[in-house]
C-alpha cells in the first residue's frame, strides 16, 4: 500500500471529503495536474488536513514546489471549517494551546486570479452551492478513495503501541501512581473530545487522539486502555537524586558543575573544593589534635577561590622582612604565666573579630584590629574605637589593591600619616572584590594630628574623630619575647601561611596535617594571611602529651573556628606565624582623652 495512505489522518476524512467535494476550486477536479503530488504523499497528508504548525514544518521541505502545493498552503486546509470546534473548545495541548489554521505567510499564488484570504476570526463562506462541473471529483476516483480508506484503517488498527506513541512523555505528563482513565472507566478508540478526565487543574484524555506531538494522554492511558506492555522509551537524559535532567542541563555539586551529556552520562568538573568532605574525614580520623568541620560560608567555593578571596595579605618585600627586630628585656626575674588571655587582663578593650567576607583584605582587617586594641589599652579605656577596615580598603590605595590584596607596611604607614575613623562612622560596604570609593578625608591640624573634613558615611554616627598610631616595630621571633610583648602592651599582628586544611578548622590546636599528601598539586595550595595574636596557653592531649599554643583572632566571622578565633602550635614557627610579628603604639595624648570625654558628655 502507498506510504501516504499509512500516514494520512483518516479520522479527519469526513471533513476533508466535505472540503474536497463542496468547495469550488478546492476539489480533486484538476487532479491530473497534481497527480504526482498526491502519489508522493505531499498533498493529502500534508497540505489538506494538517494544522498550521504542521504545515509550517512542511514549508521548509516543499517551499518552491508546484503550484498545487503553494495554493493549498496559501489558502489554508480544506478542513479548516471542521476546526471551528477546536478553535472554540477543543484543546491544543495541556498548556491550553489552540490549533492554528491561519495561512502560511510569504507564499504567492501562481494563478493570475487574486485570491481573497478569509480573516482568522470570521468563518469561511462557500462561494457557491453548485460548483462548476469541471471542478467536481470523478465518481470513479471517489470510489477508489473510499475503498482504500477501509484498508488503511485496518492497517492502522494493527499498529503497535510503540508506533502509536514514539513521543509519549517526552514533554507530556507523567504520574506513575495516578488512576485517571481507570478510575472513570473511560477508554475511547477514536477521537473523542469528551473522553477527558480532570488532571492538575486542566484535562487529560483517554482517546487515541491524545498521542500527538505534545501528548495530553492521562498517565495511566497506556497501562489501562492499551493493555499494559512495555512503555515507550523515556526521554534521553541523566538522573540525579530522583530528578531527570535533559541533555545540556546542569546542576552544581558543591563547587563543581555537572552537565548532562547527549549519551545520558554526567560530565562533572573536578576542581578541588574549599570544603572537602574527604579531607574533613581524613583529619577527624587521623588523631591530629584538632577537629575539622564544614564552614557553611565556604560551601560552593573552589580552593583557588578561597586562596584568592579569603586571605589577601601580600608577603612583605625583602627590605621590610630585613627590618631590625626589637628585643624585649628578658631578665632572670621575668616570669611568664602558662596561659594568658588579653581579653581577661583588659576586659572591654579587646574587640571581637570581624568578617572580611570574600574580600581579600586580611591586611586591612588585622591592622585595624590590632590598632583598635592598642589604642584602647594605651588610652586606659578613655578611647575604645573599633577602627574601620573599610577606611583602609577604600582610601589606602597607593600601591595597594583593596579587596584584591595589600601590604602590611603600607597599611601601618597610612594609619600613622592619615589615620582612621571608627567602624561605626565608616562601616563595612559590600564584602566583595569591587573597589569602593573613598568617602572619608582629613587635613592636618598641627603636631602630626589630623581632622576629618567630611561627615561620616554612616549618617547615624556623629563622631568622625581620626585615630592614629606611631610607626610599627617588628618583634623578635622568640616565643618568650612575643609573649612578654603581648602581656605588657596588648595583642600583636602576625603573618602566617594558610594551607588547604586551615579553612576547615573547627576546634583544637591547629597544625598543618599531611592529609592531602599524595594528592595532585591543585589540592595542596597555600597563601599568605595576617591575624591578631591575643594570648597563649597549654593543653594536655589525650595521649598525655602537653601542647603549647598561641590564641589568635581571625577575620572570617564568629561562626568560624572557636568563635572566630583559633589556637595554633607555639614555639615551632608553625605556618610561619612567628616569623614576622608586629607591634604598635596608639598615638594618644591628653587632648585626645579630653576630646573623648567631651563627646561622651554630649
Amino acid at each position: 500500500m502507498p506510504l501516504f495512505l499509512l500516514s494520512f489522518p483518516w479520522s479527519r476524512l469526513p471533513f476533508c471529503l466535505y472540503g474536497l467535494l463542496l468547495r469550488p476550486g478546492r476539489g480533486l477536479g484538476g487532479l491530473g495536474a497534481r497527480r504526482n503530488e498526491i502519489i508522493s504523499g505531499a498533498l493529502l497528508p500534508s497540505a489538506v488536513c494538517l494544522s498550521y504548525r504542521e504545515r509550517s514544518r512542511l514549508e521548509g521541505r516543499i517551499k518552491g514546489g508546484g503550484g498545487g502545493r503553494s495554493r493549498y498552503l496559501k489558502e489554508g486546509p480544506p478542513c479548516a471549517l471542521s476546526r471551528a470546534s477546536e478553535a472554540t473548545g477543543r484543546r491544543g495541548s495541556l498548556t491550553g494551546e489552540r490549533p492554528d489554521t491561519r495561512p502560511v505567510p510569504g507564499l504567492e499564488l501562481p494563478s493570475a486570479a487574486p485570491q481573497k484570504l478569509v480573516p482568522l476570526n470570521q468563518p469561511r463562506m462557500r462561494t457557491s452551492m453548485n460548483p462548476d462541473p469541471s471542478l467536481r471529483t470523478p465518481p470513479s476516483l471517489l470510489l477508489l478513495l473510499l475503498l482504500t480508506t477501509q484498508g488503511a484503517l485496518a492497517v492502522r488498527g494493527g499498529r503497535t503501541r510503540r508506533e502509536l506513541a514514539p513521543a509519549l512523555h517526552v514533554r507530556g505528563i507523567r504520574d506513575v501512581g495516578g488512576s485517571y482513565c481507570q478510575r472513570h472507566g473511560r477508554c475511547c478508540y477514536d477521537r473523542d473530545d469528551d473522553c477527558a478526565v480532570p488532571y492538575m487543574g486542566t484535562m487529560c484524555y483517554c482517546d487515541i487522539f491524545c498521542n500527538r506531538e505534545v501528548p495530553d494522554c492521562c498517565p495511566d492511558y497506556w497501562d489501562y486502555c492499551q493493555g499494559g506492555g512495555k512503555r515507550p522509551p523515556p526521554h534521553p537524559g541523566c538522573q540525579h537524586e530522583g530528578r531527570m535532567y535533559h541533555p545540556s542541563e546542569m546542576y552544581k555539586e558543591n563547587c563543581n558543575h555537572c552537565t548532562c551529556r547527549e549519551d545520558n552520562f554526567w560530565d562533572c568538573e573536578q576542581e578541588p573544593c574549599l570544603v572537602n568532605t574527604e579531607l574533613i574525614n581524613a583529619i577527624n580520623g587521623g588523631n591530629y589534635g584538632w577537629r575539622a568541620g564544614n564552614h557553611s560560608s565556604f560551601w560552593g567555593m573552589t580552593l583557588e577561590e578561597g586562596i584568592r578571596h579569603r586571605l589577601g595579605t601580600i608577603r612583605p618585600s625583602p627590605t621590610v622582612m630585613n627590618m631590625n627586630k626589637m628585643h624585649m628585656n628578658m631578665g632572670p626575674n621575668v616570669v611568664l604565666p602558662r596561659s594568658f588571655d588579653a581579653a581577661q587582663k583588659w576586659p572591654g578593650l579587646i574587640h571581637e573579630p570581624l568578617d572580611q567576607g570574600n574580600c581579600a583584605g586580611s591586611w586591612a582587617f588585622s591592622t585595624a584590629a590590632v590598632a583598635s586594641d592598642r589604642i584602647s589599652i594605651h588610652s586606659m579605656g578613655h578611647m575604645t574605637p573599633l577602627l574601620s577596615p573599610q577606611n583602609l580598603l577604600s582610601c589606602n590605595t597607593r600601591n595597594q589593591q583593596g579587596c584584591n590584596g595589600g601590604r602590611l607596611d603600607r597599611a601601618w604607614s597610612f594609619l600613622r600619616r592619615r589615620g582612621l575613623v571608627s567602624n561605626n562612622c565608616y562601616p563595612l560596604a559590600n564584602q566583595n572584590t569591587i573597589a569602593e570609593p573613598c568617602l572619608m578625608y582629613s587635613r592636618p591640624m598641627g603636631r602630626g594630628k589630623r581632622q576629618a573634613t567630611a561627615p561620616c558615611p554612616n549618617s547615624f554616627s556623629q563622631s568622625n574623630h581620626i585615630y592614629q598610631s606611631t610607626p610599627p616595630y617588628r618583634l623578635s621571633s622568640n616565643e618568650k619575647e612575643i609573649m612578654k610583648e603581648i602581656m605588657e602592651n596588648g595583642p600583636v599582628q602576625a603573618l602566617m601561611e594558610v594551607h588547604e586544611d586551615f579553612f576547615l578548622y573547627k576546634n583544637g590546636v591547629y597544625h598543618h596535617t599531611p592529609a592531602s599528601n599524595g594528592k595532585p598539586p591543585q589540592f595542596r595550595r597555600r597563601g599568605t594571611h595576617s591575624v591578631k595574636i591575643t594570648g597563649w596557653g597549654e593543653e594536655l592531649q589525650p595521649n598525655g602529651q602537653k601542647v603549647k599554643f598561641w590564641r589568635a583572632a581571625n577575620s572570617w566571622g564568629p561562626a568560624w573556628g572557636e568563635g572566630g578565633s583559633f589556637r595554633i602550635l607555639r614555639g615551632c614557627n608553625e605556618c610561619d606565624i612567628e616569623s614576622f610579628v608586629v607591634g604598635v603604639w596608639g598615638r594618644v595624648g591628653s587632648e585626645d582623652i579630653n576630646h573623648r570625654r567631651y563627646y561622651s558628655r554630649k
